[in-house]
């Protein structure tokens, strides 16, 4: 395992917390030898991570669309960034560089990443790890409702297992790692 992609929010979020788990998670990927590759953005808990990955002394590649790079939400200071014709073509390139995924706190656009990896992985499309870094129980809802739709019949027990749920990012990435030995 050399490079996780982390999906996470363009905001900062209401509660400094969340800039402290992203920070938290970029000193875990470096002390692990793990290069980020997440969004390219600037801008809350995107730009966050990376700075901190960055300040590290680690690796971050960014991916971004065209159009958020004209709204100048693109980092400038990465070690690669890839300027994509849109976000399928970001999506898809941020998969294949990442050898797994990681989602923090984010909005609409971070549960849509994560469930799409965790889809690919149930159709086998990747086998790549995936896991929701569910700090101070932001994510509680969200684990509920997977055992809900399981517990009714739409989602398999296997799958649901998909998701790989931790509350600090080294016990996830601890995780991660015994799933690739």
């Amino acid at each position: 395992m050399k490079s996780i992609c982390v999906y996470c929010g363009a905001n900062p979020g209401n509660d400094p917390k969340y800039a402290e788990g992203a920070r938290a998670l970029g000193r875990a990927l470096v002390a692990e030898n793990l290069a980020l590759v997440y969004g390219g953005g600037n801008v809350g808990l995107m730009g966050i991570i990376a700075d901190e990955v960055m300040r590290q002394g680690g690796e971050v590649t960014g991916v971004i669309p065209t159009a958020l790079v004209d709204r100048e939400q693109g980092h400038t200071g990465l070690t690669r960034q890839f300027i994509v014709k849109d976000m399928h073509e970001r999506k898809a390139m941020m998969a294949q560089l990442a050898d797994g995924f990681i989602a923090m706190p984010g909005g609409l656009g971070t549960l849509e990443e994560l469930f799409e990896m965790l889809t690919w992985s149930q159709l086998g499309i990747h086998s790549k790890p995936v896991g929701l870094l569910n700090m101070d129980g932001f994510y509680d809802g969200l684990v509920s409702f997977v055992a809900h739709a399981g517990a009714e019949g739409f989602v398999r027990p296997q799958h649901a297992g998909l998701m790989i749920v931790e509350a600090q990012p080294e016990a996830l990435l601890k995780r991660f790692r015994n799933l690739a030995a």
